[in-house]
């Protein structure tokens, strides 16, 4: 691995060699021969869409993290808006999430017609802070929405605590987190309701798709009806039966999950062990190249805790800098290194200020790790040079701006 160059080399946004040829991207899909066979075996099969793959899919998953139930959706954004239709989540109602993800998180409180209330996050993991939780409830909260931010698992047994304490359900956005172990339990078991992304970014994909994990019955029905535009029985269990007749019980939408996903979802599921080795392999690669760098923080990792790592998020030690995040930015983009940054707190987009008046400084931890944040490229698929590549355009470019 790459040590911090003992002289300074000219940036590439200044008129130097880039690090790299080609951009390498923060994250991408990987899918092999095998992938492709299989979705072809589907498209050659009687069923694209409500066939055995979707059965199939669900339950490989729900034994792989160890729930009674899984359900699938169109996408991560349906499974959550499917947990919170679940949760009874509607008008009047609150739910405490956190500012530090992606807005779909907050976004299925406002499908519901409720508000989301935002909670701040704890400085280490940036995961709710329980006790910032706490002081946000009220008579009109119904369920507590955690995220496991670039993978990390929240603090689950406290918020799970809490939930019980007050009659909540607790509900898991583990979109970053499939594979997370959480004091000796994936990630999936936990929570009332556990929400996985499909993405082709995510640590398995479906192109586009999501689930949703529970071990209650009464809750996994539901989710069933409402991805199915509300009606209580499937078009394959109908034809299997020689029946025709259905109804719909419940108002729900077509979030349904096609047999095609599902089978590229089976054959992405046999991989999952190793592209999670590989991620934490790189984590560790990282952590070891940074974790002495003055203008840089890594991630923390908490006792009994081992993440998926999604991201790889760090935070520059602005003090150390003569220039701002912006900057850095730039100059890693410029070295062909794919940085981005996640997030803007949902509280900051303009949607959120404007309905709620936000003015900012509500969350104070979130904000101002946002103004500090980069992700580094993490994804499986990344070889040796990729990892060699951000180490040495990371220390690259600090040492040329450090102060």
């Amino acid at each position: 691995m790459s040590t911090t160059p003992t002289k300074l080399e000219p940036l590439a946004i200044h008129g130097g060699t880039p690090v790299r040829e080609k951009l390498l991207p923060y994250g991408r899909q990987s899918l092999n021969e095998e992938d492709i066979q299989t979705v072809v075996e589907v498209l050659r099969s009687d069923w694209l869409t409500t066939g055995p793959k979707v059965a199939e899919f669900e339950e490989r998953f729900s034994a792989w993290v160890g729930a009674k139930y899984a359900v699938s959706f169109s996408s991560g954004t349906a499974a959550l808006h499917g947990a919170a239709f679940a949760a009874g989540i509607g008008p009047g109602d609150e739910a405490v999430t956190t500012p530090m993800t992606f807005c779909a998180t907050a976004n299925c409180v406002l499908y519901q017609g409720a508000k989301p209330v935002f909670a701040d996050v704890s400085a280490d993991t940036l995961n709710l802070d329980p006790g910032e939780v706490a002081g946000k409830l009220s008579p009109r909260t119904k369920a507590i929405l955690a995220v496991d931010y670039a993978g990390h698992p929240a603090e689950l047994d406290a918020l799970r605590s809490l939930a019980e304490q007050n009659k909540l359900l607790l509900i898991e956005d583990a979109c970053h987190a499939l594979g997370a172990d959480y004091r000796g339990m994936r990630v999936g078991g936990i929570a009332d309701m556990t929400v996985f992304s499909f993405h082709p970014v995510k640590h398995l994909t479906t192109g586009e798709g999501g689930m949703v994990t529970t071990n209650d019955t009464a809750l996994a029905e539901t989710m069933r009806r409402f991805r199915n535009h509300g009606i209580s029985s499937e078009a394959r269990q109908r034809q299997e039966s020689g029946q025709w007749f259905y109804e719909m019980v419940l108002l729900g939408f077509n979030y349904r999950l096609a047999d095609i996903a599902c089978a590229l979802g089976i054959s992405q599921l046999k991989k999952l062990e190793p592209n999670l080795a590989r991620r934490r392999e790189i984590a560790a690669q990282y952590m070891k190249a940074f974790r002495n760098l003055r203008a840089v923080e890594v991630p923390a990792v908490r006792d009994g805790v081992n993440p998926a790592w999604h991201l790889y998020p760090i935070r520059l030690n602005l003090e150390s800098l003569a220039v701002e995040r912006a900057d850095v930015v730039r100059a890693l983009r410029a070295e062909n290194i794919g940085v981005s940054v996640h997030y803007v707190p949902v509280h900051r987009h303009p949607y959120y200020r404007d309905r709620f008046a936000y003015q900012g400084g509500e969350c104070p931890v979130a904000e101002d790790a946002y103004e500090r944040l980069i992700s580094l490229p993490m994804f499986h698929a990344m070889t040796p040079q990729d990892v060699e590549d951000v180490v040495h355009a990371l220390q690259k470019v600090v040492a040329h701006y450090a102060k």
